[in-house]
């Protein structure tokens, strides 16, 4: 009865764990987006969950970027326009939403763009309730099913929540490494520039003083 009783306990640990860690989905992506061009993407959400979406624009042009977020019936929730970064949290229904990164307002630079999505309490309530049906008869070991699922719950969270910090500081790290590039690349274009200039201008002063000082008598005899 015992080893029963452990075993039912063990089922329904990881029943919850698996409950647990199905409750947030985290996902990130980077791409190119070309000028002149808007790139959609949807997500399909249930009713009651909450969709998070971070963007940053890490390199092209002035890190600039129109952004659009359309709910299932078509109306837009959120609009940013010409920035380089944001951060927008909704309640959803039941549908699929479209978020769209606009750059037909640049004919020349091509933009590269992060965008991370978090997405809570995806799956339904009851769902996330079943694990409880294993726990009968587990009453009476000394340890509590729903503490150690809350204290997995905390853990979860918070990993999640470091995984989050640490991404978006490495978008911003790209960012500004492609920044300093560029100001690299400028800098090092204008001295070059400037360098070509003060010889050009050295050496019309050199000739205009030798024909300051040039005998003309000695052509003339």
């Amino acid at each position: 009865m015992e080893v029963l009783t452990v075993c039912v306990a063990f089922l329904s640990l990881f029943v919850s764990l698996i409950s647990a860690f199905s409750q947030s989905l985290d996902s990130d992506f980077t791409f190119t987006l070309p000028a002149g061009r808007k790139e959609c993407f949807f997500q399909n959400m249930k009713k009651d969950a909450s969709l998070e979406i971070e963007y940053q624009v890490l390199d092209g042009g002035g890190l600039d970027v129109d952004f659009y977020l359309h709910s299932p019936i078509g109306h837009i929730q959120v609009f940013d326009h010409k920035k380089s970064d944001g951060v927008h949290t909704v309640e959803t229904e039941e549908g699929d939403y479209m978020f769209c990164f606009d750059n037909t307002f640049s004919t020349i630079s091509e933009k590269i763009i992060f965008f991370e999505l978090i997405l809570d309490n995806v799956d339904d309530g009851e769902e996330s309730e079943d694990w409880k049906t294993y726990v009968q008869g587990a009453d009476i070991l000394d340890m509590k099913l729903e503490d150690i699922m809350d204290t997995i719950n905390s853990v979860k969270a918070r990993l999640g929540k470091s995984l989050q910090i640490q991404t978006v500081l490495r978008a911003f790290e790209a960012r500004d490494r492609n920044l300093q590039e560029s100001n690299y690349d400028r800098v090092n274009m204008w001295s070059c520039t400037n360098l070509v200039i003060m010889v050009i201008v050295s050496g019309l002063q050199v000739y205009l003083l030798r024909s300051l000082f040039e005998d003309k008598r000695k052509a003339r005899t």
